[in-house]
């Protein structure tokens, strides 16, 4: 081979290259915002802010199977572990390096901030592979599994999306908040909260983000 030569690597559309970049952040995002709670106004239910990113990692899945295979997007699922490897990795990376003088004196505050954080996510971040792989493969295999001659139907898509979205949801929330959280409070109020707030936005957001996602990706691609 000449020093001119250049290996050409395979393109892929842009509408999934996209949504390969959005899933990378996605799966990494979830696991460190889920170490807060929030507040189901006005109700006393709580919610761990991990399900946000999570949301959008499952209309990816599901864009993904609608234009690109089931195949694909099952291969995606596996694939996100890399992220998630890697971000834990360099968090324990982090946390073992010592802080610098200047931190530790003037911004102690800051520093035992940072730790407490990020040290409570080992546990989760153990927690979310399970929960994981196991609502996305289901998301994707209901997602599959309720596509017939409607498939290209608009109404059909969100309808599809919005089931396949609220079933895996709700065996995600059991999963990681029972795995994350047990022992450490009372955690009935934040896992009724949870698949409450899953459910519910499976039905009122995830349609509509999912046709959004599947009208991008085609833009995209046709350019």
């Amino acid at each position: 081979m000449s020093q001119d030569t250049k290996l050409t690597a395979p393109s892929a559309p842009r509408g999934l290259f996209l949504f390969l970049l959005i899933y990378g952040g996605m799966t990494v995002l979830a696991g460190v915002v889920a170490f807060k709670q929030v507040q189901l106004w006005p109700s006393n239910l709580a919610v761990e802010a991990g399900i946000f990113p999570f949301l959008i990692l499952v209309v990816v899945s599901s864009t993904i199977t609608q234009l690109y295979g089931k195949d694909l997007a099952n291969r995606l699922v596996w694939f996100g572990f890399v992220p998630l490897a890697l971000s834990a990795a360099l968090i324990f990376l982090v946390l073992g390096l010592p802080p610098s003088p200047e931190m530790t004196e003037f911004r102690g505050d800051d520093l035992a901030a940072f730790e407490r954080v990020l040290g409570q996510t080992p546990r989760i971040l153990m927690a979310g592979p399970f929960a994981y792989i196991t609502s996305l493969l289901l998301n994707i295999w209901i997602f599959s599994k309720l596509a017939g001659s409607g498939e290209g139907n608009t109404i059909g898509l969100m309808v599809r999306g919005a089931i396949a979205s609220a079933l895996s949801q709700a065996v995600d929330s059991v999963i990681f908040i029972t795995l994350a959280f047990y022992g450490e409070f009372d955690i009935t109020d934040l896992l009724i909260g949870q698949v409450i707030a899953k459910v519910t936005l499976s039905f009122v957001l995830v349609p509509f983000l999912i046709t959004g996602g599947v009208a991008l990706a085609k833009w995209l691609d046709s350019k």
